[in-house]
């Protein structure tokens, strides 16, 4: 069921910003609703990458990425990735996610030294700043074009 909202705490971009990201914080992923499976996926690689960078984001979500495989959920994040417009970020994603994901895997479990796995995080990480948070804007544009998707907007 969508969480009400009244139209007038939804008049700014950064109400509907912050009602989104409550909104999507909220479920209990994965969900039967494919937009909200879609805005969680795009917000949390947002949240994990701004926060930590892809170690943290293979950390919180490898429990997720264990189930699934590293090929679908790839496949996932780089096809919303696109579909907001965030095509530098997918390529990203697309060149280092796989082999980022098998060398967290055997720095795991003591297969290689850390220097392999940093090596490789420092450079998908120094890519995704490069792109001077361009992220931020079309995550925000995205969650103003989908948000009644996800809210059901009242009027006043």
């Amino acid at each position: 069921m969508k969480p009400k909202m009244r139209r007038n705490d939804l008049r700014e971009r950064d109400d509907i910003w912050n009602a989104m990201v409550h909104t999507v914080c909220g479920y209990d992923f994965p969900t039967e609703n494919t937009v909200a499976n879609e805005a969680f996926t795009v917000f949390q690689y947002y949240s994990e990458l701004e926060s930590g960078g892809h170690e943290s984001l293979f950390t919180w979500f490898s429990e997720y990425v264990q189930e699934m495989g590293i090929k679908e959920y790839l496949q996932q994040l780089t096809g919303i990735l696109e579909k907001i417009g965030a095509h530098e970020y997918a390529a990203i994603e697309k060149k280092y996610g796989e082999e980022m994901w098998r060398l967290s895997i055997a720095l795991e479990k003591g297969e290689i030294v850390e220097e392999s796995f940093y090596s490789l995080i420092e450079k998908a990480d120094s890519e995704y700043y490069s792109l001077d948070d361009k992220l931020a804007g079309l995550l925000e544009t995205y969650f103003i074009d989908i948000h009644t998707a996800l809210i059901d907007v009242v009027k006043d």
